[in-house]
């Protein structure tokens, strides 16, 4: 029986046309991407298995960097009120200091006084503005001056060297100050010497 060509046998009607070849026989059809391959089970490859190792380590280094910081911040921020209360405290240590060198001259300058009784001359008139203005830089420092009586005496303020019998005094009362105190409570720089009325 014979056969017939199919058109595909055939040569081309046109001796000037070419048969296509390969690929382009299938025109502009897309091409099927490669096949991944999966894991054993049938899970997501490797790629889908999180970042890489390296991307852990940055991250991992970035947070160790972090922490360094902050505690930096943290040491700094202590040392900073740290430094803060011993300059407090160093003014004060001086302030004591500087103001303690002041009593040797006031009680020199009492003593002067007391010597030179009720004599309005210009000698004793100068000394006792001499007095009067160390007093106040005392003062102006922080230690105010202590030397009065007639009041009760106070452990605090007040150093008992002597008990006198005094009937217009009230007993445990400040009856003469022998030498000023100066300072108030934690900043005292002495208390005052006195005498005491004798208790009953």
């Amino acid at each position: 029986m014979p056969t017939h060509p199919q058109e595909s046998d055939r040569a081309p009607s046109d001796p000037g046309a070419q048969v296509p070849q390969g690929d382009s026989l299938r025109g502009d059809l897309p091409r099927p991407e490669p096949s991944r391959p999966d894991t054993a089970d049938g899970g997501p490859g490797p790629d889908a298995a999180g970042p890489a190792p390296a991307e852990d380590t940055y991250t991992t280094a970035i947070q160790e960097l972090e922490d360094r910081w902050r505690r930096a911040l943290a040491d700094l921020d202590n040392l900073r009120k740290r430094h803060a209360r011993e300059l407090e405290r160093e003014r004060t240590l001086e302030r004591s200091r500087t103001a303690a060198a002041f009593l040797p001259v006031l009680d020199n300058l009492e003593l002067a006084l007391s010597h030179a009784g009720a004599d309005p001359g210009p000698i004793v008139a100068g000394v006792r503005a001499v007095r009067d203005q160390a007093v106040n830089v005392l003062e102006l420092l922080g230690y105010p001056r202590h030397a009065e009586t007639g009041v009760p005496f106070d452990p605090a303020r007040h150093e008992v060297v002597g008990v006198v019998q005094d009937p217009d005094a009230a007993p445990g009362t400040v009856v003469e100050v022998l030498r000023p105190g100066y300072g108030d409570g934690e900043r005292q720089l002495r208390p005052a010497a006195v005498t005491v009325a004798k208790r009953e």
